[in-house]
């Protein structure tokens, strides 16, 4: 079972064993959604602690689904937890408001020269502090179109939207980002008309 090409029978098949005990399936259920569910979390926070906090909650969610998952239900596993991730992250931002610049954000490990590393760290960190700027239906849509990289239709299952309503939501994302990094484009090395958000 990977990622991008889920099979909704066999996540159903994993979830009754792991009811009836199976630890392998258990096992398999985590490695293959936990890292997904985390990373959303984070790209939605901006906030590695509330990103865990977030994962572990949606998880266990999971597994209490799992004795009555249905198959037949509509969504797979996978378009289950972004769902439930992205409404945890929406309550969870709606009670405390991130504001200023994000924390430090871990340097890729391919180490480019150094220049090079600060500059594509300021794109980073410039790009998440104005993902954090938009209302939230539009930051989720511009992350789990662009940055998750899911298809019109499973965000609009996962949002319970349209696919029209998604495609504005992101268009209207994308526009604002490009509002809000614009004035940071010699900053971050930008030298055309376009401002780059590796989106």
């Amino acid at each position: 079972m990977t990622q991008s090409n889920t099979d909704p029978a066999a996540e159903a098949a994993l979830l009754k064993a792991y009811a009836a005990g199976d630890t392998d399936a258990a096992r398999s259920l985590a490695t293959a959604y936990t890292p997904l569910v985390f990373a959303h979390a984070f790209r939605m926070l901006n906030d590695r602690a509330e990103a865990e906090d977030v994962a572990q909650d949606a998880m266990l969610r999971l597994w209490r689904q799992a004795p009555g998952w249905d198959a037949q239900g509509g969504a797979s596993v996978r378009t289950w937890l972004y769902r439930v991730t992205a409404n945890l992250c929406i309550d969870r931002l709606r009670k405390t408001r991130p504001d200023g610049l994000p924390e430090e954000l871990e340097v890729a490990d391919d180490r480019p020269g150094v220049e090079a590393q600060m500059q594509a760290k300021a794109r980073h960190m410039a790009l998440e502090d104005a993902l954090m700027q938009l209302p939230d239906r539009q930051r989720q849509a511009v992350v789990l179109r662009h940055i998750e990289g899911l298809g019109n239709t499973e965000i609009a299952q996962i949002m319970d939207i349209g696919p029209r309503a998604v495609e504005s939501l992101t268009a209207r994302g994308k526009r604002a980002l490009s509002a809000i990094l614009s004035g940071q484009r010699r900053d971050l090395g930008y030298i055309d008309d376009t401002v780059e958000t590796s989106l």
